[in-house]
This record gives structure tokens, sequence and C-alpha cells, in this order.
């Protein structure tokens, strides 16, 4: 059984410590979040000790107290460079679900991955990450198409979605072809449009429940125990497990 602690307890690390505990891979042994006071109703069960970290000593102090086998981190960008040290030194798996983080930050995780095993995504749900697949293929296919990539999200995110920029990247779209939608009760939408001569192709994936996130997080949680060091995305995992299946099908 993997022991994990979870870093960031709002909408989403809530849903993630539900999926976590509720799988008998693995151990949410504590969380980690701004403020370690939490009401009855947000606290998972059974009760999971929590504590407020905001020093890199506080983070040395505290995983010396209460060691686990990986971070996930569903916090803030700042978060990695308290503990960043922590996984370097302690050799931990990371898996880091921030959509905001900036070059240096990037950087900075590239660093760590020489000593840990550290998996960066803007999304880290099965179906986004299926669909980005599915996006770089039907490109390198048909590169002449037409494309348009809608995100949709609720009303209150403010940038453009990581994820639907990380599509853009993937398959070589400029930004501008970016549409975004702030819309109430939308959890994440993501839609990636090639227009053909004579057809059109949608590939669509919408993010129903913020649980989703917390079974993509024991996904890469299960692949990245079998990687060596190294720098990975959801896609890498991803890919890994397909050349498995494709390898080990009979002729």
């Amino acid at each position: 059984m993997i022991k994990v602690g979870l870093v960031g307890f709002g909408k989403a690390g809530q849903a993630v410590a539900q999926v976590l505990q509720d799988d008998p891979r693995y151990e949410l042994y504590w969380i980690a979040r701004r403020c370690a006071v939490t009401s009855a109703k947000a606290a998972p069960e059974p009760e999971v000790p929590m504590a407020a970290l905001a020093t890199p000593d506080d983070w040395g102090q505290w995983l010396d107290a209460h060691p686990v086998d990986a971070l996930v981190d569903f916090s803030r960008p700042e978060s990695l460079h308290l503990y960043g040290e922590q996984v370097r030194c302690r050799g931990l798996m990371l898996i880091s679900a921030i959509s905001a983080y900036s070059d240096a930050d990037l950087a900075y995780a590239h660093s760590l991955a020489t000593n840990a095993r550290v998996m960066c995504s803007p999304n880290i749900t099965v179906g986004i990450n299926f669909l980005i697949m599915a996006a770089r293929l039907l490109r390198k296919i048909a590169p002449f198409a037409d494309v348009e990539i809608v995100e949709q999200h609720f009303r209150e995110k403010p940038e453009v979605s990581g994820t639907a920029r990380k599509i853009a990247k993937t398959i070589d779209v400029d930004e501008n072809r970016i549409t975004s939608l702030r819309l109430g009760g939308i959890v994440g939408h993501h839609e990636v449009i090639f227009g053909f001569p004579y057809q059109t192709v949608r590939l669509i994936h919408n993010s129903i429940e913020r649980r989703a996130f917390g079974t993509g997080a024991a996904f890469a949680l299960a692949e990245l125990a079998h990687c060596e060091n190294g720098f990975y995305t959801f896609d890498d995992l991803m890919m890994r497990m397909v050349r498995h299946e494709l390898i080990s099908q009979p002729d």
C-alpha cells in the first residue's frame, strides 16, 4: 500500500481525498492545507490528520514525523517550492495537478526529477488525456484540417484553461484558436473540432464531478510507481500503458 500526503483541500482536494480513501491501493496519511482547521462536513472520513505547513522547515519536520511515499498536489504553484527539496532528498513520488506553473516553476520541477519521480499535468483526468492523445494522432493524420479548441468552466475561473493551452501546444495550434466560456454549473468542458472537407470531427470531454481528478491521481500513482526517476506528464504515463498493451498482444 502506498502512503500518500495530499497537498491542498479545496473543492478538488476534497474530491480527491474521497477517491484515495476508497481505493485499497492507497493510504491517505495526511492532508496539508493553508489552514489546518476544517469543518466536520469537509473533513474526510475516517478522520485524517491535517497540518498548515507554511515554510520549507515546516515540511521537513512534518515529513520526519509523518513519512509518506508520495505527494499529490492540488494546491497552488508556490507550494512546490515549500516541499520541493523534501521530494528531492527523500525521493518521493510527486503528482502535481497545478495548472498555473510558470516556466521557472516547471524548470524547478524538472530539476527535482533527477532524484525523484515527478508527474506534472494541468488536468489529470483520464478522459481529457485520452482526448489529447487522440487529437495528436488525428492532427498527424490530417495536418491540413482546420482546428478550433473550445473550453468551458465555472464562472469564477479567471484564466484560460491550462488544459486548453496544453492541447493547443500538443497539436501545434496557436492559442488564439482557443475559445473560452465561463458559465455557472460547469465543472469543465474541452472540445477539439477538426474541420475537413465534407466532414467534421469533434473530440469532447466533460468533467461531470471533481472526483474524476481523484481517479486520475490514482491512475498516475499506480503507473508512476513502476517508473524510473524522471519528469513525466499524464500522457507519458498513458502512452506507457498503451505501448505495454500493444506489445503484449498476441500476433
